[in-house]
């Protein structure tokens, strides 16, 4: 059964003896990831019929911004301990749908954060929520992903298309590599979803000057 870490950190305790300061050690922490290509998927070239849409880097909410997991339970809010994400969870986010959509989208080629390529459109992510759920303490949480996203006409900066997308996948068991797995599949499932949606909504613009 995993352990949850109240608070923003544990403080060390530190006992003098003699003039030499004996720090406690730190728990070990395991660093995982999500949003992996299932196996024998990969990317592939650009459609033919190519939409080119900018994508910004997607917004998290604070909580949930960074590298550690958060577990809700009613109204009391924790990080899963001893476990975090091997890097801050908007970038992993981000990497991942852009090789969703080079692997998956019939007619939109993705322009990255990274990139300098101009676009008449712009896909806007709003992530409002990524967290494990608990219906009660002890229980196999379910991992929800509530994300608003935005088709925008760069040019005119106004709003093409619009939805909300909300994914819950149930972990099979109240342990941490459970819970991992679970975000894995739920991050699969809502970029699947936002590709295409995205294909179907997405509309061949000048590119911006």
């Amino acid at each position: 059964m995993i352990r949850i870490l109240k608070g923003a950190a544990a403080v060390a305790a530190v006992a003098m003896l003699g003039g030499c300061a004996l720090l406690s050690t730190p728990d070990p922490v395991q660093l995982y990831r999500f949003g992996n290509l299932p196996s024998g998927v990969s990317e592939r070239e650009s459609p033919a019929s190519t939409v080119q849409v900018a994508m910004r880097r997607p917004e998290f909410a604070q909580a949930v911004r960074e590298d550690r997991i958060l577990g809700v339970t009613g109204t009391e809010a924790a990080y899963i301990k001893g476990a975090r994400w091997v890097s801050s969870a908007d970038i992993l986010f981000s990497d991942s749908l852009e090789s969703a959509f080079a692997a998956q989208s019939t007619r939109v080629r993705l322009v990255g954060p990274r990139e300098l390529t101009r676009a008449g459109q712009a896909l806007d992510i709003d992530v409002r929520t990524f967290e494990a759920r608990y219906a009660a303490p002890g229980a196999a949480p379910v991992a929800t992903i509530i994300a608003r996203v935005r088709l925008l006409n760069a040019m005119e900066r106004s709003v093409t298309a619009e939805r909300v997308f909300t994914v819950e996948q149930p972990a099979g068991e109240n342990r941490v590599g459970a819970i991992v797995s679970a975000f894995d599949a739920a991050t699969r499932d809502i970029h699947s979803q936002i590709v295409e949606w995205t294909d179907q909504n997405a509309v061949a613009l000048p590119t911006t000057r």
